[in-house]
């Protein structure tokens, strides 16, 4: 049998930085004097204290990492973190069961950005913000923080990286070391982040909002401090800032890296996945802006082009923030943003769904059959970006994929035996797995998830924790295989 021992000695490591990162809401409510800081003190001590004693039971068991620790210790990770992120809510709010602060947690964790709250506008100062922070931690990856000093810790990070890290080229390194890569990602995150906070206050947002909002915004989370989402501030300038912060996070982080190295932007017009999803989101707004035009949905076509481009982008990239009711849209408009939810964010981003480049190997290897259909011995290579895509990817794509709307599939008849109608449950899937948090019918922009019941809430964690972890990660673990000495 697998020994999990070395595993929980590595993840009280971990525990014991998360319990240093609640100093951060602790603070702010102390600032605001909001009543909330001997919860998060509370909460950081029992961290701290079940963190030392896992620690000193296994202390003996301490080794580098394995490929098969990495894929549990972050399913551990991403699970047992949302329990303690769910201590504040749970202990403050009487009226919040644990499924529901458990919910919000997981929600805040994978940047799906679903919430069970109401009156946002009045929830103290100091949980609004540990809810985008969530969003911001989970937006890198809360375990690649923590590959950034694992070399203090003494444990090996390599295997949690790949892990932890989607896409389809995860040996794709910006540094020699890995917990120098995963430093340079932080620092392309934090200094995008602070550039849109100064952005949104210049557009009018007070301090608070704008700190909340950049983080919940470049970590594609959703979250916001205000029940009406986007729509609250009524500001063009505002949903400006967030729709070219939501593409920027869209973006593969080594383009951004390459880019400010070379200070040219001929970085990310070389790159056929970001110019795909530039073409196909461009593409979409267009259409769609013209379509709710024709339809006289919206009065003028400045109204519209306002409006879907707005939420195309949120949702198209799986953010998540919401300046209408778009579940009110005819429902082909509404509809196509969640397709694109689940093809337009780009590998090595903050977003979810299956990634771009998924997509076009997918699309280049089908023509690559049909051609060989009409020519059976022709000798064709697929290329993207200039280098050729190994057989074995291709077959690591279709798999993927085939799990990936396998898992849709099988979820939406789960939440319809629940008891939800059909466009709920199947856009309600699509929303937690690709991470985009809002979506069609009950669970649309005017309202939240929280009149689901408990069971249906616990499904929607599945699927969240599903789409974060790219669901090989959690399937891996429960094959008899996997398990095997």
């Amino acid at each position: 049998m697998y020994k999990l021992a070395p595993i929980v000695h590595a993840l009280s490591k971990l525990g014991l930085v998360f319990s240093l990162l609640l100093l951060a809401p602790a603070g702010v409510s102390w600032f605001y004097d909001d009543g909330v800081f001997w919860v998060f003190a509370d909460t950081a001590l029992v961290t701290l204290f079940g963190s030392l004693a896992a620690w000193l039971l296994t202390r003996r068991h301490q080794r580098e990492l394995r490929t098969r620790d990495g894929f549990t210790l972050v399913f551990l990770f991403w699970l047992g973190f949302a329990a303690v992120a769910s201590l504040p809510f749970f202990w403050h709010l009487p009226e919040m069961s644990y499924t529901d602060a458990f919910f919000e947690a997981i929600s805040g964790l994978t940047t799906t950005g679903a919430t069970v709250m109401n009156n946002l506008d009045s929830l103290p100062a100091s949980l609004n913000f540990w809810r985008h922070m969530l969003n911001w931690l989970g937006g890198m990856g809360i375990i690649v923080l923590a590959v950034a000093i694992l070399p203090m810790l003494g444990v090996g990070g390599t295997q949690l990286f790949k892990a932890e890290i989607p896409g389809i080229n995860k040996d794709s390194k910006m540094a020699p070391r890995i917990s120098q890569t995963a430093k340079t990602l932080w620092a392309i995150y934090v200094f995008f982040t602070v550039l849109t906070c100064l952005a949104l206050r210049l557009a009018g947002m007070s301090w608070f909002d704008a700190v909340c909002h950049a983080m919940s915004c470049f970590s594609l989370g959703g979250f916001s401090t205000h029940d009406a989402s986007i729509a609250y501030f009524d500001s063009v300038a505002v949903e400006a800032v967030l729709s070219v912060s939501s593409i920027i996070a869209a973006v593969n982080f080594t383009n951004h890296f390459y880019a400010l190295r070379q200070r040219s932007m001929a970085v990310y017009l070389k790159d056929t996945e970001v110019r795909v999803m530039a073409f196909t989101l461009l593409g979409s707004i267009a259409v769609f802006t013209l379509y709710l035009w024709y339809k006289e949905f919206y009065a003028g076509l400045g109204e519209s082009l306002r409006f879907v481009s707005f939420n195309f982008i949120s949702i198209g990239l799986a953010n998540g923030y919401a300046n209408a009711n778009f579940a009110a849209w005819p429902l082909l408009p509404a509809l196509w943003m969640y397709f694109l939810a689940n093809v337009l964010a780009n590998a090595g981003s903050a977003g979810g769904g299956i990634k771009t480049i998924r997509a076009v190997v997918l699309f280049k290897f089908s023509l690559r059959e049909m051609l060989l259909l009409l020519h059976p011995k022709a000798v064709h290579t697929v290329k993207i970006n200039g280098r050729q895509i190994p057989e074995r990817m291709a077959l690591t794509v279709l798999a993927f994929i085939f799990v990936y709307f396998m898992t849709v599939v099988l979820f939406t008849f789960a939440l319809m035996a629940s008891g939800l109608d059909f466009v709920t449950a199947l856009s309600g899937t699509i929303a937690c797995i690709t991470n985009a948090g809002p979506a069609l019918g009950s669970l649309g922009p005017a309202s939240n998830y929280a009149a689901l019941s408990d069971v249906q809430k616990w499904l929607c964690t599945v699927v969240m924790l599903l789409g974060r972890l790219e669901i090989f990660t959690v399937l891996i673990l429960f094959t008899p295989a996997y398990w095997r000495k």
